[in-house]
């Protein structure tokens, strides 16, 4: 996979509204330079992302991670929504998501409020939060290998929750359909650009950090050289998106021709059709 020419990391929002301050875009040119935020001190939409990564197939082949889950759990429970009806393959599932929401900028709030409310734990009320508690198989080897207790699609509250930036992110994926191709649901190209799901403080940890959000220059920087970057100079404050972003599109460049990234012990041709991997778990 070393024909990439560049490397990007996306640190997605499932926030209400049109505009979102989560969301932040880094990038990382090949060699040891130092990743960049693309358009730094904007207000992102999830629609100019998309467009932004659509665009990709114009440029240079660009591997593109993006922080959220691209499909829920699926095999250990053989639905996405035990009950109700709905596709057993991640791609028609995309697709199934996108219809049910009508909500401004690819976002995907109803689905989970008000479509499919019996699925998510918004907190007490809902019973038992374990009973919500359901992981893909990737979730559970990223635990089962120190990486910590990962978050899953169906707890919708706190401020650690993935639920909405997820099913906002899978819209996403179904309307990148035909133009980018997302891995492993295809196959790798032999040319072009890429999508990937990532898990951004996963980077921070490969780095020789203990995974904790990087709140200073200084630490960004001592990331970045464990992942064998240059440092970032910047006079103006970096938050943790932002910080994120730029370890990951490090991370990207520092494992993309590394061929047990491409082909993790677990990963499956079932998975592959309906939960899908994140990229850089092995």
């Amino acid at each position: 996979m070393s024909r990439f020419a560049r490397f990007a990391a996306i640190d997605w929002s499932g926030a209400k509204g049109s505009r979102h301050k989560g969301i932040a875009v880094g990038i990382a040119e090949t060699g040891d330079t130092p990743p960049r935020l693309v358009k730094p001190g904007h207000v992102w939409s999830r629609t100019e992302v998309l467009d932004w990564i659509a665009a990709l197939v114009d440029g240079p082949p660009t591997l593109v991670g993006m922080d959220f889950s691209f499909a829920p759990p699926f095999v250990a429970r053989g639905a996405y929504l035990p009950g109700d009806s709905a596709p057993d393959d991640a791609r028609s599932f995309w697709a199934f998501v996108d219809a049910a929401c009508a909500d401004e900028d690819l976002g995907a709030a109803s689905f989970l409020e008000h479509s499919f409310r019996r699925h998510f734990y918004f907190g007490k009320a809902d019973g038992t939060k374990a009973d919500f508690m359901h992981l893909r198989e990737c979730e559970a080897a990223f635990n089962a290998s120190g990486g910590g207790k990962p978050s899953t699609v169906f707890d919708a509250i706190g401020a650690a929750q993935v639920a909405k930036a997820s099913f906002a992110g899978m819209r996403l994926l179904h309307h990148l359909a035909g133009r980018v191709p997302v891995w492993p649901f295809d196959l790798p190209p032999a040319q072009g650009s890429l999508l990937v799901e990532i898990y951004c403080r996963a980077f921070i940890r490969l780095s020789g950090g203990r995974g904790l959000k990087l709140r200073s220059l200084a630490d960004l920087n001592t990331a970045l050289a464990g992942l064998g970057a240059r440092a970032v100079r910047s006079r103006t404050p970096l938050n943790d998106n932002q910080t994120d972003v730029l370890v990951a599109a490090a991370g990207l460049r520092r494992i993309a021709e590394s061929r047990e990234y491409w082909a993790p012990a677990g990963l499956d041709a079932r998975l592959a059709r309906t939960e899908g991997w994140t990229f850089g778990v092995r």
